[in-house]
């Protein structure tokens, strides 16, 4: 297929806009394409070599492109929704690849695009590379200090009584929490965060459950790398106390949001669509 391997999701992504009610999340677009796919296990898990999924990495150009072209616009929250022009495109190969051209010209020039790198934000208010930053500060940090800072994560995030537990043979386990819902209803939750590079295997998923069976209601797994395709089915599983998974991505936005060790930045992008009455 010509152009980069990413303008093949143009028309799958528009499609699961269309299946999710015009709108959702870039969790919920990756998953439906995946499904749509049929992509393998293999192509979902592959990762870059600066550790970002490359399968979600693809889909997120794809979203960039399309919103440039006025077909997907996205909210603050990062939702993706479809415009009034997104739900009646049905685009071929050949016409994705042409507004890919098209586009490409106006907002990339001449400039060769980098599919390893992360596509940009749907959002104004960021640090420049901040992810890759971040994550690399975090992986230098020592394993009391990630657990700390997972239990400031935490405690910013609304949740009560945090402490850090961690010690050898607790199987996994580095510290626990109250999560109160409302003044009627709260959940004991444990927590496991993991430095690492290499995706989470569904293996460590069943020991971390193992060892919170009858401890709390509810489990968080943090890491700075990602969740395998079957780690991610064994944390959801039917009839297994569910799990909470805080990959890399996850992690990242958490600390945008809550404004924890990064500075935000306002960027401003020229509107060429406000101009073309004037000319």
């Amino acid at each position: 297929m010509k152009g980069p391997r990413f303008v093949r999701y143009f028309s799958p992504l528009l499609d699961a806009l269309r299946t999710l009610g015009n709108s959702g999340t870039p969790a919920e677009v990756c998953e439906l394409i995946a499904t749509k796919l049929k992509l393998s296990d293999e192509e979902v898990d592959e990762r870059t070599e600066g550790g970002t999924s490359r399968y979600t990495n693809q889909v997120a150009w794809a979203r960039f492109y399309l919103n440039k072209a006025g077909l997907i616009e996205s909210s603050k929250r990062g939702v993706w929704s479809l415009t009034e022009r997104g739900v009646n495109a049905n685009l071929t190969h050949e016409e994705a690849y042409q507004l890919f051209k098209d586009i490409h010209k106006n907002f990339g020039g001449s400039r060769r695009v980098e599919e390893e790198e992360v596509a940009p934000s749907e959002v104004g208010v960021v640090v420049r590379d901040h992810k890759t930053q971040l994550l690399e500060r975090l992986r230098t940090l020592p394993p009391a200090g990630f657990e700390k800072i997972c239990q400031r994560l935490l405690r910013e995030s609304g949740f009560q009584q945090v402490e850090v537990t961690g010690r050898s043979g607790d199987g996994g386990i580095d510290g626990k929490g109250i999560l109160q819902v409302n003044p009627l209803l709260s959940f004991q939750v444990i927590f496991q965060c993991k430095r690492h590079s290499a995706a989470i295997s569904a293996s460590q998923i069943r020991d971390f459950r193992g060892a919170m069976t009858g401890r709390a209601d509810k489990g968080i797994f943090l890491t700075t790398s990602s969740f395998t395709a079957d780690a991610k089915r064994e944390a959801s599983r039917d009839g297994a106390p569910p799990i909470e998974l805080v990959d890399a991505d996850k992690l990242v936005s958490m600390f945008a949001e809550l404004e924890l060790g990064l500075r935000p930045q306002t960027t401003y992008e020229l509107d060429s669509k406000f101009f073309e009455e004037f000319m």
